[in-house]
Parts: C-alpha cells; sequence; structure tokens
C-alpha cells in the first residue's frame, strides 16, 4: 500500500511470476531473446531463467570486449571495521578521501543506503571545509541527469549516490576513474518486499539467502563495479569497502560474479595505480618579451 496526498495504491505482486510467464510463452510461438550484462552469476542463468520459468531456454555468455586485466584493478581494503560498525563509515569516507586525492578526483561514491549517503556527504565536507579540492555533487541535491552532465564537464568531480547510481548509468573517458563501494548490497530485510519473499521461500522449503539474497546482492555489485570500465579506452579502480568480501565463505560467489580485474589488498599499490592514471595537467605556456 502506498499512500499520497491525493489517495492510496494497493498493488499485488505474486510471489513467483514463472507459471505465468511459461504460460505466455507457450502460447506465443516465436523467438524470445533476453539480452543484459547482468543475466548470469558467471556461467551460471539459473537465478533468471528460473524465476520466469525458463528452465529449458538456451543460454549464452558472450565475453566482455573490455580488457579488465590491463584496464582496471579491484582494491579490497584490510583492516575495516564491521558494517555494522558505527566506525564504518567514518573508516569509509578517511580511506575514500585519500584514494580521490591519489586519483586527482573522478570518483564515484556509491551507498546502500540513503542514511550513509548523508552521513558521508556531511564527513567529507566537514573534512575538506569550505575551499574542496574537487567539486562535489551529491544524490538528492540535483536531479540525477543534472548531476551526471555537470560531473562529465567537470572532469574531476566527486559523486556521491544511492540505488539510482549503481546502474543505467554511462560516464565514458577519463572523468570517471575510481569507483568506490561502502558495503555489499544485500537488500535490507526490513523491506516489506523483501521479508515477504524470504517468508515464502522459507515456507516453501527453499533456503531464502542461497536462492534469493545472495543471487540478487551478486547482481546488484556487478552493476554497481560496473559503472568504472565504459569503453575499451577507460582506465580505473573499483574499492569494496566491506570486509565480509573476504572474510565470509558467500564472498567467493560475489567475487565469481565480478568481471576479471586484478585484485589486491595493498592499499600503496592501488594509489600507484591511481596516480598512474590519473590525468595529466595541461602545462602552462609562458610567453616571454625581450
Amino acid at each position: 500500500m502506498e499512500i499520497t496526498q491525493r489517495g492510496f495504491t494497493l498493488s499485488l505482486t505474486p510471489f513467483d511470476v514463472a507459471p505465468r510467464f511459461r504460460a505466455l510463452v507457450d502460447a506465443h510461438r516465436c523467438a524470445w531473446i533476453f539480452t543484459s550484462a547482468t543475466l548470469s552469476l558467471g556461467e551460471d542463468f539459473s537465478h533468471f531463467t528460473g524465476r520466469l520459468g525458463l528452465h529449458d531456454a538456451a543460454t549464452l555468455r558472450i565475453d566482455s570486449p573490455f580488457d579488465y586485466e590491463r584496464q582496471a584493478l579491484l582494491y579490497l581494503p584490510t583492516d575495516l571495521p564491521d558494517p555494522s560498525s558505527p566506525a564504518h563509515g567514518p573508516a569509509v569516507i578517511d580511506l575514500a578521501a585519500q584514494l580521490i586525492e591519489a586519483a586527482a578526483g573522478g570518483a564515484f561514491v556509491l551507498f546502500t543506503s540513503h542514511r550513509a549517503l548523508a552521513r558521508g556527504a556531511q564527513l567529507l565536507r566537514e573534512r575538506w571545509g569550505d575551499n574542496p579540492p574537487y567539486r562535489l555533487f551529491v544524490q538528492g541535491e540535483a536531479p540525477r541527469e543534472q548531476l551526471l552532465k555537470a560531473f562529465r564537464e567537470d572532469g574531476n568531480g566527486v559523486l556521491l549516490g544511492t540505488a539510482s547510481f549503481w546502474e543505467g548509468v554511462d560516464v565514458k573517458g577519463e572523468a570517471l576513474r575510481l569507483v568506490i563501494i561502502d558495503k555489499l548490497p544485500f537488500a535490507s530485510p526490513d523491506d516489506p518486499l523483501v521479508r515477504a519473499r524470504i517468508e515464502h521461500l522459507q515456507s516453501s522449503g527453499g533456503n531464502a539467502f542461497r536462492d534469493y539474497q545472495l543471487p540478487e546482492a551478486a547482481l546488484a555489485l556487478k552493476q554497481g563495479v560496473g559503472r568504472l570500465i565504459r569503453s575499451e579506452e577507460d582506465f580505473g579502480a573499483v574499492v569494496i569497502c566491506d570486509p565480509r568480501l573476504t572474510e565470509r565463505s558467500y564472498g567467493r560467489v560475489l567475487l565469481s560474479a565480478l568481471p576479471p580485474m586484478r585484485v589486491t589488498r595493498d592499499g600503496a599499490e592501488a594509489r600507484r595505480f591511481l596516480i598512474q592514471h590519473a590525468p595529466r595537467a595541461t602545462p602552462v605556456c609562458e610567453t616571454r618579451t625581450a
């Protein structure tokens, strides 16, 4: 139920659309083609095909034209606080500020909640003071397309965003060379739709985490990481500030969903990579007269 100033809306969403969708496919004798960069987890399409009742569908994964091992670096920091700790947010911003400086701007900092976004913007502004070294763009302070246009034109800006900037955003070239992700994008179990799906899977004998929460998080993480490399000429680093990626067994599933980037846990190596690919300042020519 959604309530607005003009009235309210009641919406009914089925837990399982597979039988209905399969019946629709069978009723139309034609070819159906589904294409996206985020339909599979590695070579496995079952999360997508299973939810649509397409278990017998032919699948094909085509490698990306991008050379991720050459163009991108995945940095997994060590010694960060647990994501549930109050110290995690300030630690992420402290690390982000160091990496942004190494990259000379050109960064997305992606958050998994609006609360974390607001706190991150506050901490970064307090750190930079009245004369920030880079122009700061914060989701909610202007329309999305306006923020993106200004970010592209600036070339060295820092954009802070949540879900709407994890996907459907295309910034090619040097304007974006660093993507920082604060936490793994697990959907909140307090969300009514998520809670209902979890309860439905549990009541039907399924494993809600393995069959729903983990695949959804893997695809969302793949979307967020995918903001960085958008052309064959792009270079940059992705930083995931969530220690669960390496400390929990399910981290392997999440990592396997990502492009085949070089991985480092060395902060100095990450900074060197960013400095190497930061835009070169245009030399100033002086004209002297005798």
